[in-house]
């Protein structure tokens, strides 16, 4: 089957709700818990059509695994853009790669009052005991991981203008904080790293802990955090915030590919905001990091990166359609920046050569851990076509496994570790996987020390391939349900 497939599925999932889906193999019985899913749930409305594999209207899908057993529902995230793409068959609001048509009157009105999607479509974080539906937006929304019925809206940064954030913020439960990084973009613009105290059960109210001036912001959709430190990376993706603030074409085609600039890295000190130290990398682009430790006077920054930004070019949904469409590999590469001592332009080495993308690692006990071993994530095997396999690298070994079925397409693999375990690896990897034979998705689960499959659980319908997800176990999804209030904007 094709890419396009891959992606259009159906059309769009269907809102369901299932109480016991077939499984085979069988499950073990320490996995129970919630893996709650974010991505779009559909790429239409009415006539309209979305451009890119980054817009759609968000979808919250839930997988609940109790004594071998499997329920499944799903549930488009109420927001704003949902409401009107349902009640008035239209796409209202700019996404990532998608703006809907307006009049020159109304673009040039958008500079005093813009609007930008609330369709919290990329990924899902609990943050003092909120829910949250995450996306690049300044717009955070709180559902209930029981019904994913859309509870309210939240926020890291008060500011009331020109506001892009990560998808990808830290939490650090130890030091009950939770941790992002917005862009607020103006004549010059600031990177600001926000905090959240996690023992905080009223509503999200943040603080900046570090900020730099900016006057081309980078596009950023993570950062590092060791235990020490706080590492901003930003690539040669950037833009004039003057294009951004007049919004005459969608978010992503305002960025222009400069790599003269090289790869900036800036280091701020977690404790204190302190700035530590910048500086400059051969160019690269990258989504995700993986992880970041501290090594004596070096602070090690794991990423999947690229040798430029043509990768966003690859997932536009019209590339999507051919068959032979060809994305480029990411791939795990290390940068070590020293705290001190002469500047010197640094190199991004690679750790292994496997294309990897959507990283995923044992991050409750493993990150900010110079330990960290094993990375999970999805690839593509035969170099053409949508990701097709599952992607275990060996950071310590250089080993790597891989999982693949003809005709599947699985999206990230969240690993879940084993209650008591001492080998990092003891535990399974979930990860929803497009059958396009069949015309249905599965929950796969592989043993995550030998990669091989134990169990899936069949669904009935397709499931568009989304992004990211996490497990959670039962007390913290009652918690969040019981405890969930309607946010405001903030």
């Amino acid at each position: 089957m094709t890419a396009d497939y891959a992606i259009h599925g159906f059309g769009e999932s269907p809102e369901v709700a299932l109480d016991d889906v077939p499984v085979d193999g069988v499950l073990p019985r320490w996995l129970t818990g919630s893996l709650l899913r974010n991505g779009p749930g559909t790429f239409r409305v009415g006539s309209q059509r979305y451009r890119h594999w980054f817009d759609g209207l968000a979808m919250l899908h839930r997988f609940t695994i109790h004594e071998g057993r499997v329920s499944y529902a799903n549930r488009f995230l109420e927001t704003e853009s949902y409401r009107i793409a349902r009640d008035e068959g239209r796409i209202a609001y700019p996404e990532f790669a998608t703006d809907p048509c307006r009049s020159l009157f109304a673009r040039a009105m958008a500079v005093f009052d813009p609007q930008v999607t609330d369709s919290a479509k990329v990924n899902i974080a609990r943050v003092a005991e909120h829910f949250l539906a995450l996306a690049e937006t300044p717009i955070q929304v709180e559902f209930d991981p029981e019904t994913l019925r859309t509870v309210g809206v939240a926020g890291w940064d008060r500011s009331d203008f020109g506001r892009m954030t990560t998808v990808h913020p830290h939490v650090d439960e130890a030091r009950h904080e939770a941790i992002n990084l917005v862009t607020r973009y103006g004549a010059v613009s600031t990177y600001a790293f926000r905090r959240v105290d996690t023992r905080d059960p009223g509503l999200l109210r943040g603080e900046t802990v570090a900020s730099r001036e900016v006057r081309e912001p980078s596009y950023i959709h993570s950062f590092g955090m060791s235990e020490r430190y706080l590492v901003l990376v930003e690539f040669p993706l950037v833009v004039n915030p003057i294009s951004l603030l007049l919004w005459l074409r969608p978010y992503i085609e305002n960025f222009r590919w400069k790599p003269e600039r090289g790869t900036r890295i800036h280091v701020f000190d977690r404790a204190t905001g302190d700035h530590v130290r910048s500086a400059t990398a051969d160019p690269f682009f990258a989504f995700h990091h993986v992880n970041a430790h501290d090594d004596g006077d070096e602070v090690v920054v794991d990423l999947v990166a690229y040798d430029d930004a043509s990768v966003i070019e690859s997932f536009y949904l019209h590339r999507l359609s051919d068959p032979d469409v060809r994305i480029p590999p990411g791939t795990l590469r290390r940068l070590r920046v020293p705290l001190h001592g002469a500047d010197e332009r640094l190199r991004a080495d690679e750790l292994s050569p496997t294309g990897l993308e959507l990283p995923n690692v044992d991050y409750a006990r493993r990150n900010t851990s110079p330990a960290l071993r094993y990375v999970y994530g999805v690839g593509v095997r035969d170099g053409r076509g949508f990701y097709d396999q599952l992607v275990k690298i060996d950071i310590a070994g250089g080993a790597t496994a891989t999982w693949h079925e003809p005709g599947c397409h699985p999206g990230e693999g969240v690993f879940v570790g084993r209650p008591g375990r001492d080998a990092e690896d003891d535990g399974v990897v979930l990860s929803v996987v497009l059958d396009a034979a069949r015309g249905t998705s599965f929950l796969l689960v592989l043993d995550a020390g030998s990669f091989t499959e134990v169990a899936r659980a069949r669904l009935p319908h397709p499931v568009l391939l989304g992004y990211h997800g996490q497990f959670y176990d039962p007390p913290a999804v009652r918690r969040g349900a019981r405890k969930g209030t309607s946010a405001t904007r903030s």
